[in-house]
């Protein structure tokens, strides 16, 4: 009789080992839930032009929503300031700061530390050429900031822009302020970028009319916030793709940085090898970026349509009409009575078939409609 609670309590536990083993085989072949995309950080970086309130966040993020690009954040300190539609609007627009105070203050690794973005889109310079600042400090100062976005994270993908015009009643010196700083924008980028850390110049300047397209000749209206999204928009998908969410020790984005929007430089700097064969051709294109009274701002787009790779270019044409060119960048330009000759900088000569890059200049006088020739080298 003694052995008959033991008997009994084994039985039971036979009984259970089946509801066991089935409880264990379902545990084991029923898959975990899948993990949620990491969204890609976006930092939009500037003064009241992306934050007081910069309706283009707005607009830009919206049309990355209906477009399929979800798994993204739009990271900052300052929260949105209207717009009138629901976006995220999270950001680092200060309106009234200067880039140059920003770098010299320290402010924004704390900005970083609190938001770690993996993208920062950067309008600033508005305040810094108000106040007379020269182009070249101006320029030291977006090099600190960048130094920053990468000790806080090596693989960060800056967009910079270039600034849009500005036509203030108090400030008429300040629109070819404006085209200086530009002026200068794709060199540096060219000279700042890495593969880990490719900078991307994205040219909001040009097309972009103070006279309609903003409220006071400084600050878009709803046209020019529409331009800004637009122009970001292209660049900002493409960082997407390169961009990995979170900090990294080690690059994980792609090795060539490539600039998509004109005027920024489109080949890689990088020098490629000599062709092994005959030279290709190459044609140029003149554009008009801009022009006030008495001056204007050219650009040449220099493009291998031939079969080869060639190794070098050298672009002619006239200015027939008195100008003279004051400033160039991205090609070694030089002018001989009416005939201005340019040539390749060390780093955008190679062109591959179908590559294409482009350099620009200032000049006084009225603005021409040349005809240039290519030639390789």
């Amino acid at each position: 009789m003694s052995r008959n609670p033991v008997r009994a309590a084994l039985t039971a536990l036979a009984a259970l080992l089946p509801v066991l083993a089935l409880g264990l085989a379902l545990t084991a072949t029923t898959p975990p839930a899948a993990a949620a995309a990491t969204p890609v950080r976006v930092m939009p970086l500037g003064d009241s032009i992306t934050g007081s309130p910069g309706c283009w966040r707005a607009l830009l993020w919206n049309r990355l929503q209906s477009t399929g690009h979800t798994d993204v954040d739009f990271v900052g300190t300052l929260g949105p300031q209207g717009c009138g539609v629901p976006y995220d609007g999270d950001n680092e627009g200060h309106g009234g700061y200067l880039a140059t105070n920003v770098a010299n203050q320290n402010l924004l690794p704390g900005w970083l530390a609190a938001t770690r973005p993996d993208v920062v889109l950067m309008h600033f310079g508005t305040n810094d050429v108000w106040s007379n600042i020269a182009p070249a400090t101006i320029l030291a100062a977006y090099s600190k900031l960048v130094d920053q976005m990468r000790a806080a994270n090596p693989a960060t993908t800056v967009l910079v822009a270039k600034i849009i015009p500005m036509n203030p009643a108090s400030c008429p010196e300040c629109g070819q302020r404006t085209v200086a700083l530009n002026s200068l924008i794709d060199g540096w980028a060219a000279g700042k970028t890495t593969a880990a850390s490719p900078i991307v110049v994205v040219d909001q300047w040009t097309g972009f009319s103070t006279a309609t397209d903003t409220y006071d000749g400084v600050h878009p209206n709803a046209a020019g916030d529409q331009k800004m999204s637009d122009r970001w928009y292209p660049a900002l998908v493409a960082a997407l793709g390169r961009a990995t969410p979170g900090p990294t020790t080690s690059p994980t984005v792609s090795p060539t940085p490539s600039p998509t929007l004109s005027p920024s430089p489109t080949t890689s700097p990088s020098p490629t090898a000599s062709p092994t064969s005959a030279p290709g051709g190459c044609t140029a294109t003149w554009r008009l970026a801009g022009q006030w009274p008495g001056g204007f701002q050219g650009e040449v787009t220099v493009r291998n349509d031939g079969a080869a790779p060639i190794a070098g270019w050298t672009v002619r044409f006239p200015l027939a009409g008195g100008q003279r060119i004051s400033q160039a960048w991205s090609a070694d330009v030089t002018q001989s009575g009416t005939t201005v000759t340019a040539r390749n900088a060390s780093w955008n000569g190679a062109l591959a078939p179908a590559a294409q890059t482009t350099f620009g200049f200032l000049a006084e006088g009225t603005a021409p409609s040349p005809a240039p020739t290519c030639a390789p080298s």
